[in-house]
């Protein structure tokens, strides 16, 4: 009797686990089926080309916790603008920081490894602060210059959604000081020496990255190939 008791017990107590479970999974947060969801709002002519920054304009507007933050700006890639499987793994980098030229490391999501390349070669990192709901706090975004007087500026990136004239939009994309951020550079810190050696030696990073960035632009035909690159040299 006491056994039965016992087993009922259990199953009881595993039932009630398994609900909590069921509640906890389902109150998660499905960041990438809001991206989907809201595609046509931040890109109305559904041309994402090198728009990572209209991701990144979308996400810190949004009135949200910055785990949540964290999250839906590993879901977007910074160079290409196309959105990343939410399983994918990060290369970790190193970019310079504008003011101080000192590189910082960190984890960067991508679509495609040739954007690891054009992201540490073409962009620098910024510190910024913003208020989340739960607080104030600080992180690196990666900024590329104003690219709106260039008179290459690519034809198949759609302009108005960087620039209004000469000066950047800042109602499309957000800025400091005259540099527009593309994404977030993840868990962004000043590099250790072997961090940077840990990155030289990699076999994309430092490798594949090398023959990439030395490639004369008008040969390049892998990833966004000089679609970023013009927005952003």
């Amino acid at each position: 009797m006491r056994f039965i008791k016992n087993i009922i017990k259990l199953s009881v107590i595993f039932t009630l686990v398994l609900s909590f479970s069921n509640i906890s999974s389902s109150s998660e947060k499905n960041y990438y089926k809001d991206l989907i969801t809201d595609w046509s709002r931040i890109f109305p002519d559904k041309n994402r080309n090198a728009a990572g920054p209209k991701f990144f304009k979308y996400i810190i507007d949004k009135d949200i916790t910055y785990k949540d933050f964290i999250e839906y700006n590993k879901l977007y890639c910074a160079v290409s603008g196309s959105l990343i499987d939410p399983n994918s793994e990060p290369d970790f980098i190193f970019v310079n920081e504008k003011e101080t030229k000192k590189k910082i490391c960190g984890n960067y999501y991508k679509c495609c490894i040739p954007c690891s390349c054009d992201v540490m070669k073409y962009s620098e990192v910024q510190k910024i602060k913003h208020k989340f709901s739960d607080g104030i706090k600080e992180f690196f975004v990666f900024t590329i210059k104003n690219p709106c007087n260039k008179k290459d500026f690519p034809n198949r990136v759609n302009k108005d959604y960087f620039c209004n004239g000469d000066k950047i939009n800042d109602k499309q994309v957000y800025s400091i000081n005259d540099h527009i951020v593309i994404g977030l550079l993840h868990d962004g810190k000043n590099c250790e020496k072997d961090e940077i050696d840990f990155v030289k030696s990699h076999q994309v990073t430092g490798r594949y990255c090398e023959l990439r960035n030395n490639t004369p632009l008008e040969n390049l035909n892998a990833g966004m190939g000089d679609i970023f690159i013009k927005l952003a040299r």
